[in-house]
């Protein structure tokens, strides 16, 4: 079975630190093109970054850029999001999300973080909350 796994959400201060991890079971990430989402109540679910199969090559969304790094360890089948300098319109659930296809990699590589729609497989989320 398929599944990946979000873990590392919690409450924070603004100006604080989380690492958010996405762990995969079933297959391996190292083919896979991984992106984080996230939505906050109200709101339509949002590409925050995205990172290509071999870790080479990464995108943000320009609200994140500067504070939010991707990176995976593909022999631990993992990718994480380190969120510094947190904000609280970041408060949202966060999701991770993987697709296999070439184009969704292209897409992430040369355009933009890649859409919700382009990805089959999603973990259950991690709500992220920033306030004082």
């Amino acid at each position: 079975q398929l599944q990946l796994v979000e873990s590392g959400g919690g409450l924070v201060r603004p100006g604080g630190s989380l690492e958010l991890s996405c762990t995969a079971s079933g297959f391996m990430v190292d083919h896979y093109t991984i992106s984080w989402f996230r939505q906050a109540p109200g709101k339509e679910r949002e590409g925050v970054s995205c990172i290509s199969s071999s870790g080479g090559n990464s995108r943000y969304v320009d609200s994140v850029k500067g504070r939010f790094t991707i990176s995976r360890d593909n022999a631990k089948n993992t990718v994480y999001l380190q969120m510094n300098s947190l904000k609280p319109e970041d408060t949202a659930i966060y999701y991770c999300a993987a697709s296999p296809m070439a184009t969704v990699q292209a897409k992430c590589i040369l355009d933009s973080v890649p859409l919700p729609s382009d990805f089959g497989y999603w973990g259950q989320g991690t709500q992220v909350t920033v306030s004082s």
